[in-house]
């Protein structure tokens, strides 16, 4: 049964892995350096300063995962293998009920990301021309919308 589990630092190495996958599927704009700038911030800053948690399939391995600090959803990635399965949603909707997600940011250049904030009761309130790290990748910043 697949399931969702509070990802310890011991599953992190895995959880880098979906989210290497992930990133290459969706986010064409980063080039290949920023990538692997990015592989060990998220395992070891990232990862660590967040509530992890990962969705697990039958053989316990996972096939994506979402982190959240405060009220913030602050990362969701997705195996592309297992994209269109409503891991996705099944995160994000446990990040909201168990974590109290309220805001997100997300790439403005990966729309399709966008696209489905948007379609889980996200909406735009701002924009950066730069993220979290000072690169030149805008940030739509989301809020949901109440219900």
């Amino acid at each position: 049964m697949n399931h969702i589990i509070r990802a310890t630092p011991q599953l992190f190495p895995a959880l880098v892995d979906v989210w290497e996958a992930s990133v290459r599927a969706t986010h064409h704009f980063l080039p290949e350096g920023e990538i692997e700038t990015l592989r060990p911030l998220v395992r070891d800053c990232y990862m660590p300063a967040l509530q992890v948690f990962a969705y697990l399939n039958e053989q316990n391995i996972p096939l994506g995962f979402m982190g959240a600090g405060d009220d913030r959803l602050e990362m969701l990635f997705v195996a592309p293998e297992a994209r269109g399965q409503g891991i996705g949603k099944t995160l994000l909707c446990y990040g909201v009920e168990v974590c109290g997600v309220q805001e997100l940011d997300v790439n403005e250049q990966n729309p399709q990301a966008c696209d489905f904030y948007r379609h889980m009761g996200f909406e735009v309130v701002g924009r950066s021309e730069r993220d979290g790290e000072g690169r030149p990748f805008p940030l739509l910043h989301m809020r949901l919308v109440a219900a």
